[in-house]
């Protein structure tokens, strides 16, 4: 079997402009996330914002099996074209793990057709994640629950559609829940959003938060089921 081929795309402004969060991240969120992907076998490839054609030329994208996204304080500077080409590979099988605060993003608010809104508040608070669904590949390797000391929280109502999987459910000491790790089918691709990751914690440093950054590429890479055929065709009695 060939390996996954992982392309990480990070806007890559906090780490630049932030000292204490290039402190945590020093070469950038995008090689955190390559880390342990790296060392699960994969092909991993790393593109920011500020490169040509906002890092996801056409080429680049046809060559990725599994894009995984994370996003902040430049959705808006997202081109739609980019957008486009992003929505087009997803439809055709692309995977896509959209991470944290990419729920804002174009992308993910183009696939979700809503506004992907939510509450939110940074006060230094404990998440708890529980697997909620114990069967589901994601969730392998977890233990029933994992926490993270220090985490932005997020709260429901989250304006996503109804998923077609709830993974992990969170709690935050303050009192919020959250579906937290959530999957969806657009076309021939798998999408999974999963909620932690906030720049200013070194949370993709945790070891449970890296199975599940591996479990999510692994389950979301294509499959290798049949190209579906639209339009007008013969009689399959026909074609024999």
């Amino acid at each position: 079997m060939n390996s996954i081929r992982v392309t990480i795309w990070n806007e890559f402004r906090h780490e630049q402009r932030d000292e204490a969060v290039r402190s945590i991240y020093p070469d950038g969120i995008h090689a955190a996330l390559a880390k342990p992907l790296s060392s699960a076998g994969m092909q991993v490839r790393s593109a920011t914002l500020d490169q040509s054609e906002q890092g996801l030329p056409a080429a680049l994208l046809d060559e990725t099996d599994v894009l995984v996204w994370w996003g902040h304080v430049a959705h808006d500077e997202v081109e739609d074209q980019t957008v486009e080409r992003v929505v087009r590979r997803v439809h055709a099988g692309m995977g896509l793990v959209v991470l944290h605060s990419g729920h804002f993003s174009k992308v993910f608010k183009r696939l979700m057709g809503t506004s992907c809104d939510l509450r939110w508040r940074e006060e230094d608070e404990k998440e708890r994640l529980f697997v909620v669904d114990p069967t589901h590949p994601i969730a392998e390797g977890l233990p029933p629950y994992f926490e993270l000391p220090k985490e932005e929280t997020y709260g429901e109502h989250f304006d996503i559609p109804t998923p077609d999987e709830i993974v992990f459910l969170s709690w935050f000491s303050g009192g919020d829940v959250f579906r937290s790790g959530v999957t969806f089918r657009r076309g021939r691709g798998k999408i999974f959003y999963f909620r932690p990751g906030h720049e200013t914690y070194p949370t993709y440093h945790d070891a449970n938060i890296q199975r599940v950054l591996v479990n999510a590429c692994r389950w979301a890479a294509p499959a290798l089921g049949p190209v579906p055929t639209y339009g007008h065709a013969p009689s399959p009695e026909n074609a024999r």
